[in-house]
């Protein structure tokens, strides 16, 4: 899984994954050869490899012990972690089409991991009891449908949304899209709480936030619920009921593109070709699990943009972890935290091979990307539940 051997690092992912689902076991070797994966040869495992294009090398018995002792060492920065089952994955997402794509499907997809998808309903009647691992579709948690409002309140597939939310939240029994919002909110950070994998990119990352800190409190401008919000709702901001933010300051503006100031977006002086994050180095051995969701064959991943591109580094919780970071600018980019018994990882921004996705713009192709460093982090936390729980030394 370095650089210099691994011609397809996504498919190598969906292989991994296959074996698993295959009952068998894998190791996956941090920080050895950029996180490589060692498996024992069966029947049709070699034939897979070259089906999908990916790489690997046979390597004897012995090699194999001259590895693992290597990696024990208490003198490097390597660990052997014991993946054991292929996590059950569900995406939280409309069923409908989208006026945009999600990266996460397109990596599932293009890896051949299997996914189910799921919306509001599905997550109301507890159906995330049947799932490992849950990823959040650009939602907007807060009823503010995206805060597209500004720009595209006259287009067709705005007011068809809209009215899509609007019946399906009277469907399930509220008045409001954003009181049905919240409560899908509080029953995905009950699944965590109770042991559930969570991950969420862009404009889902803070709005499920903002609307678990807002419970009880109407934020939402007539336009979106058809009365006003409440005009003192700053101040009435639970930031204990949040996963990840804090003290952050909601944007009352109902014409402008953000949710609060906790996204960077906007603040930003970071010219395009400069444009990078740092994966942070971790203690293999102490810190396994950072260590697992930061496995790369680089430390230095290109930037891209989103609704929520990167979060105000003093708006993070002390007990978060900022997994990567534009020092630069002092945003975070990739940050991870738990809650109750489950885990929850946050990335910033829309698409990792898309700079600047804008709404209508066609899908990335990830046959041109097969080697992203930017992907390999969504597939990092896809393996992630699969992992031999060891107890946490820090």
């Amino acid at each position: 899984m370095d650089a210099e051997h691994q011609q397809n690092h996504l498919k190598a992912y969906g292989i991994t994954y296959w074996v698993l689902e295959q009952d068998v076991k894998v190791k996956w070797l941090l920080n050895y050869r950029g996180g490589a994966f060692l498996i024992p040869d069966f029947d049709d495992l070699q034939k897979e490899c070259k089906i999908r294009g990916v790489s690997y090398e046979l390597i004897s018995d012995s090699k194999t012990e001259e590895i693992l002792k290597g990696i024990s060492s208490p003198a490097v920065n390597q660990e052997s972690i014991v993946l054991e089952k292929a996590p059950k994955v569900a995406v939280y997402s409309p069923k409908g089409n989208q006026p945009w794509d999600d990266a996460v499907t397109m990596v599932l997809t293009y890896a051949e991991i299997p996914y189910d998808v799921i919306y509001d309903e599905e997550v109301l009647n507890n159906g995330l009891l049947l799932y490992d691992w849950l990823h959040l579709h650009h939602e907007d948690f807060t009823g503010q449908y995206g805060k597209f409002y500004g720009a595209f309140r006259a287009t067709p597939w705005y007011i068809e949304q809209k009215k899509e939310a609007e019946a399906l939240a009277s469907k399930l029994g509220y008045n409001k899209v954003s009181e049905e919002k919240l409560a899908v909110a509080l029953a995905i950070r009950d699944y965590v709480v109770g042991g559930g994998f969570m991950f969420a990119m862009c404009s889902a990352t803070d709005s499920f936030d903002i609307a678990l800190s807002a419970e009880g409190v109407d934020i939402c401008e007539a336009m979106f619920d058809g009365d006003p919000s409440d005009p003192s709702y700053q101040r009435k901001i639970d930031y204990n009921k949040t996963f990840a933010f804090t003290n952050f300051t909601l944007e009352r503006n109902p014409l402008a593109y953000e949710f609060s100031s906790i996204d960077m977006t906007s603040k930003r002086h970071v010219p395009f070709e400069r444009d990078y994050f740092t994966l942070m180095d971790f203690s293999a051995k102490w810190d396994p699990i950072p260590t697992m969701l930061c496995q790369n064959h680089t430390s230095l991943v290109k930037g891209f943009m989103g609704q929520t591109t990167s979060y105000k580094r003093d708006e993070i919780k002390p007990t978060v972890l900022v997994m990567g970071e534009n020092k630069t600018n002092g945003e975070a980019r990739y940050i991870h935290g738990i809650k109750g018994k489950g885990f929850f990882t946050f990335y910033g921004g829309h698409d990792p091979e898309d700079y600047r996705h804008r709404v209508g713009d066609p899908k990335t192709e990830l046959e041109l990307h097969p080697n992203s460093p930017g992907y390999r982090l969504i597939l990092n936390n896809i393996l992630f539940p699969a992992a031999k729980k060891k107890e946490q030394k820090t």
